[in-house]
């Protein structure tokens, strides 16, 4: 009988020698445990910056021309973001012709100072569809060349999605429409956006390839 007290007694003291070492085991599985869920929630972070990249890249400019527009300098999309409208259009290669025209009519102050506009801008080759001689004649008459200016230019920002199927009305008091999707419009169905938009101190632009004529 005393032996068998003995052996319970050594093996009671065995199980309680063994007790921390069962805590302690059981303390550091549940630490590896909570680790998970933290670096579970890294790994989500870091997929939730996905979206916000997206939208950014969404507002840049798009188009084929856009390509032809100078990477760096005030004709570059970063510089002409920092001056207002007119000025910046003086430092892309390929509005030299329109930049002209807005001189001619004595319009850059007005389109300089105007506020939140957006301006629908011909390219030097939209100009060159224009026989030379009506095109002279129109340089030549700062009433009619005011006329079809201001016709290009809306008085709010205008985003690629109100271009979608639109109807607005311009600094000359006529409408003009625009229908599209996606990076492919087209205005009054006769003028494609070549580049759109681009962005000024003051405007939204959006280049195109044909000169509106209003009617």
């Amino acid at each position: 009988m005393n032996s068998m007290r003995i052996r319970r007694t050594a093996i009671a003291v065995t199980a309680a020698a063994m007790l921390p070492f069962s805590l302690a085991a059981c303390s550091d599985s549940g630490s590896d445990t909570a680790a998970a869920p933290t670096e579970a929630a890294g790994d989500a972070g870091k997929s939730s910056a996905t979206p916000t990249d997206d939208a950014a890249t969404a507002d840049q400019p798009f188009g084929p021309a856009c390509a032809g527009v100078p990477k760096e300098g005030a004709g570059s999309f970063d510089g002409m973001a920092k001056d207002p409208v007119a000025t910046a259009a003086s430092n892309n290669p390929a509005l030299s012709t329109l930049v002209a025209a807005v001189k001619q009519a004595g319009l850059v102050d007005t389109l300089n100072n105007a506020e939140n506009i957006t301006v629908f801008a011909p390219t030097d080759d939209a100009f060159a569809k224009i026989p030379k001689a009506d095109l002279d004649k129109v340089l030549a008459d700062k009433a009619m060349l005011t006329d079809i200016l201001t016709y290009h230019v809306v008085g709010q920002k205008l985003t690629p999605e109100q271009l979608e199927n639109g109807s607005f009305e311009t600094l000359q008091k006529g409408m003009l429409t625009t229908t599209g999707s996606s990076e492919a419009y087209q205005v009054n169905d006769t003028a494609s956006v070549v580049c759109g938009n681009v962005k000024t101190a003051n405007a939204n632009v959006y280049i195109i390839d044909t000169v509106l004529m209003p009617k």
